[in-house]
């Protein structure tokens, strides 16, 4: 657009999401977006990803979001799902366990330790999709993504063939503090608790999360997007429980949550603009 005489809108890449969703839908009203993906460029410098928005097509407001952390040697920690834990449980003040010491040289651990109390290459992030990576990592399921997605794909798949309602505490606060869920969940992994009941553990709390966030938020629209939302449990509990709370619940159906569908949200918020002109 610089080399050329058409204009530039700029479209915050969280707020596509919510756009995208809610074009999915056929709408054009305030919902609470509840907005997880791996990575989005935040106006505050930060890298979003753990957000809920107040948003319509022509605007949104950050209503809450996930407690920032650093990401040690990003975006090497987008493809080492053990950077991302490392940087979580410094963010933590949590000793890593024997079986995410296992994944490092005592070379690297004392390298990226450095990095870390320095703050040095160590951008910080809200992001939920990094949150799920780092859980992976920490109960010993995936140190290295062989492609996107794989950490958190493998934490879904270790959920639980029976139901259960067993969850860890809900982030909660301003921001949300996501640190008494992760000590209950290093905890669960030093006395040796299955995997699966740990992953279903976590789940159910931020599931309770999307559930406590929409009833502080007050909106009867609750808009779940972004790539997070292609893990079916995550979704369809979500889902489950706006329903029984009274909420109205959208999710994507033609087009993808991930960064599949952005462009659509991102043409639904330029062309809102334009008309408004």
């Amino acid at each position: 657009a610089g080399d050329t005489s058409l204009s530039r809108i700029e479209v915050q890449h969280h707020h596509a999401h919510v756009a995208s969703c809610l074009a999915d839908n056929g709408l054009d009203q305030e919902v609470l977006g509840v907005v997880w993906d791996g990575t989005g460029y935040g106006p505050d410098g930060t890298i979003w990803g753990g957000e809920f928005l107040i948003a319509t097509l022509a605007d949104y407001e950050r209503f809450a979001y996930l407690r920032t952390f650093p990401l040690p040697g990003s975006p090497k920690a987008v493809r080492e799902p053990r950077l991302t834990a490392l940087g979580l449980l410094h963010e933590a003040g949590v000793e890593p366990s024997v079986t995410l010491r296992a994944a490092f040289t005592d070379r690297e651990l004392a390298m990226f330790h450095t990095m870390l109390k320095r703050n040095l290459n160590c951008p910080r992030t809200s992001s939920t999709g990094r949150l799920f990576d780092a859980v992976a990592a920490l109960i010993g399921l995936c140190t290295h993504n062989r492609f996107e997605g794989e950490a958190a794909m493998k934490l879904e798949f270790a959920l639980p063939k029976e139901p259960s309602n067993e969850h860890y505490t809900c982030p909660e606060g301003s921001p949300l503090d996501w640190v008494p869920l992760i000590r209950e969940l290093m905890a669960d992994v030093e006395l040796g608790v299955d995997c699966d009941r740990i992953s279903v553990r976590f789940h159910n709390a931020m599931v309770n999360l999307v559930v406590k966030i929409a009833m502080q938020a007050d909106r009867r629209a609750v808009a779940l997007t972004g790539g997070c939302f292609q893990n079916r449990y995550l979704l369809e509990q979500s889902i489950l429980r706006l329903r029984e709370s009274g909420f109205e619940p959208l999710w994507h159906r033609q087009v993808p949550p991930n960064d599949g569908g952005l462009a659509l949200g991102q043409a639904c918020v330029a062309a809102y603009q334009i008309q408004r002109v």
